[in-house]
């Protein structure tokens, strides 16, 4: 048997066997040698020529070796207009950019590409449908639509609005990382954990001061409450004051809020 990459190849011979009474070849010349007393040997038997082994798909002969595959990543297709978007209080580039941002927050160092299908208005199909069809999903039933053949709409990455990020501990406003110092975000994130309620000044100096080196008093919370807004530029207020009772974060549609998984909100 000879093996190649790529293919086996198995070669069949009728060995001649040596027996006590084998021909030999002698010298040139001296003819053949055998014992007394046994029989003549019969002519060898004939070679056979090399029986291929047929490949899975019934051609003989090399074959290529197949590439073992691995996932690289996976594909979403979302059905949805912009009207529906809207009707949610959002958009679909919004949306894009925040499934994108969960992703990356899920693994670290994922990469991810966002477009939006852009369709003739009135094509016939759902919504996924045409969707599938004008990003050229490769397993879609049928050949793909020539009326629907036109390029995405890639996605920016500078989400409008305010994205607060928990698990990277980061702020951005319109697509911009915001400098908070770490007593502002510290005071945003703990707001953010209570938002269905108010918190008064004296909880935030319990929770937010107790270990410090600080001595805090009520207006040290005003004065980084108003540096705050300050950052939040015209979202400002998400922060809101409760006049007599405190601070409470107003969940405003253009405020998006991503948590890691032990965060409840």
């Amino acid at each position: 048997m000879s093996e190649s990459a790529g293919y086996v190849h198995v070669s069949v011979r009728n060995a001649q066997r040596r027996t006590p009474g084998h021909r030999v070849r002698g010298a040139a010349g001296r003819g053949d040698l055998r014992l007394a007393g046994t029989p003549a040997p019969g002519p060898l038997p004939a070679q056979t020529d090399p029986t291929p082994v047929l490949a899975p798909n019934g051609v003989p002969g090399p074959q290529a070796v197949a590439r073992e595959n691995e996932a690289r990543g996976f594909v979403i297709y979302v059905g949805m207009d912009e009207l529906a978007a809207s009707a949610a209080g959002t958009s679909l580039t919004r949306l894009a950019n925040e499934l994108r941002h969960y992703v990356e927050s899920l693994v670290p160092g994922s990469q991810s590409h966002a477009a939006v299908a852009l369709a003739p208005a009135g094509a016939e199909g759902d919504d996924l449908e045409v969707v599938r069809q004008v990003l050229g999903d490769p397993t879609v039933q049928g050949a793909l639509r020539p009326d629907l053949a036109q390029a995405p709409a890639p996605v920016s990455t500078r989400q409008p609005g305010v994205l607060i990020d928990l698990s990277r501990r980061e702020v951005q406003l319109d697509g911009e990382p915001l400098n908070l110092t770490f007593k502002e975000f510290e005071l945003l994130n703990y707001l953010v954990e209570n938002g269905e309620r108010t918190v008064g000044r004296d909880e935030l100096l319990e929770a937010l001061w107790r270990t410090s080196d600080e001595v805090p008093n009520e207006r040290t919370i005003d004065v980084h409450i108003r540096r705050l807004r300050a950052k939040l530029g015209r979202l400002a207020n998400t922060v809101r004051t409760v006049r007599g009772q405190g601070y409470r974060f107003y969940r405003h549609p253009e405020v998006v809020v991503w948590a890691a998984p032990e965060y409840s909100i």
